[in-house]
Formats: C-alpha cells, structure tokens, sequence
C-alpha cells in the first residue's frame, strides 16, 4: 500500500504513542490560547465548551493522516479544509492563511518537541521527515508561502511566534476553560508540561518560568514505561472519560 507516511517513519513513531501526543497538545494549547486567530473557534463555540473534546477530535484527524493510505490521507485532509470553509461562510469571511500556517507550525514544532522531551533528540534527517510530513498536508490544503524545508521554515516560525501571538481576553477564558475541565490538580499538571516543551515567547506572554515542577519527574516516567508501571500513571493523571480514547492513542489505526 502506498501510505501518506512511510512504515518505519519516526513520525509514526512519535504519533503511536499517547505520552508523546499528550505533550504535543498540551504545548499546542497553550500556544494556541495566545493565537490573534483564536477567535475562529470561539465562533463555532466547540472549543471553550468542550476543549479536551476538541483535542481529541483533532488527534483522530491527525492519526488518520499518519496512519493512512496517501488516498485516505487526502480525503482527511479535504475534510478538515471543508470544515474550515464552512465555518468560513457561516461567519461571512476567510480565515487568514497565516492562521492555518500557524496550526501547522505547531504540530511540526510540538511533535519535535515532544518526542525529544519523552525518547531522545533527532537527527536533521528527522527533523526534516516531520517537517515534510505536514508540508505536504499544508500543500494538500492549498497554503501558500510555505517553507521547502525545515532549515528554511526555522526563520518563519520565529517569525509567526513574533507576529501572530498575543495575551488577550481568550487566553484567559481559555485556560479557565481548562481548568473547569480538567479539575485543579490535573491543570496544574497541565501547566507544569507547558513549560517542558513550549518556546520562549509563549513562556513569556503566559508569565512561565523556565523551571517546572515536572523536570525531576521526566525521568522516572521513562523508567515507569520500561516497568509498564506509566497507565498506572495516566490513570491519576487524566481524565477518567477520556481514558479509553488515551490508551486507544497507543494502537496505531
């Protein structure tokens, strides 16, 4: 079969697994809460009345892509534009290209991000294979003005991180939204695993500091995964609703 990612491909590797995605989007949502486009999905209302509902409807899309043949891949990818057209029409104008590259960007920078918080550091070569990966579901969705590679697209995302990110009256509706979902203690968890894996300028505009109560905690969550102790873990951790659809993240589709 003719997969949209190649069998063998460290981007398998980083999206066949629940602790790795569970980081890319806890990064992304911080990141996003600061996006100047954040109020596209306050529009529809989806995302403040049920954001770990959209995180996981997110993950499917983003696994069936992974995981599927390059046919399946694009009738995901079309999907996900149709939705965003209608949403688009509903409201009378288009979403800012900018504002769809920045939602890429993410999920390429957090993926790195996350699997070298959780395994190990990549390889340009790696690097590079995340990268093509969602440049190629960018170019699916018809996206200009993006980078060939990812040396080249190192610049750009500084650049959106600069330009495209703001502290506003969504931020913080955001992250109390989070909180009301996730409870107390899991949302200080939440906060904790930001700081691993965010950038500076997000650590800046949501008042981060560079150290988080997880660090020391890292280590032993590798050896509680060698030891199969990690569910018991994820069990404290997360939400009991969403624990069936967290394990489910470690079989790949």
């Amino acid at each position: 079969m003719d997969y949209f990612v190649k069998e063998g491909s460290v981007v398998r590797t980083i999206w066949g697994k629940s602790d790795t995605i569970l980081f890319i989007f806890a990064g992304a949502a911080a990141e996003f809460a600061l996006n100047k486009s954040v109020d596209w999905l306050y529009f529809t209302g989806k995302l403040p009345a049920d954001p770990i509902g959209r995180l996981f409807s997110t993950v499917r899309y983003a696994r069936e892509i992974v995981f599927s043949s390059k046919e399946d891949a694009f009738k995901a990818i079309d999907m996900i534009t149709q939705i965003h057209k209608g949403v688009e029409k509903k409201r009378g104008y288009t979403i800012p290209d900018w504002a769809y590259r920045d939602v890429l960007f993410m999920l390429i920078y957090y993926s790195i991000a996350a699997y070298e918080l959780l395994e190990h550091r990549l390889s340009d070569a790696e690097k590079e294979e995340v990268y093509d990966v969602f440049y190629r579901v960018g170019i699916r969705m018809d996206l200009k003005d993006l980078p060939s590679s990812y040396v080249e697209w190192l610049p750009v995302r500084e650049a959106h991180l600069s330009d495209n990110l703001q502290k506003s009256n969504y931020t913080e509706d955001l992250f109390i939204q989070y909180r009301k979902h996730l409870g107390s203690m899991r949302f200080k968890v939440l906060l904790e695993g930001q700081k691993l894996v965010v950038p500076e300028r997000v650590k800046q505009l949501l008042n981060f500091n560079d150290f988080s109560l997880l660090t020391p905690a890292v280590p032993l969550y590798k050896v509680s995964r060698v030891m199969k102790m990690d569910w018991l873990l994820k069990h404290l951790l997360l939400p009991s609703d969403y624990k069936d659809q967290i394990k489910a993240l470690n079989v790949h589709p």
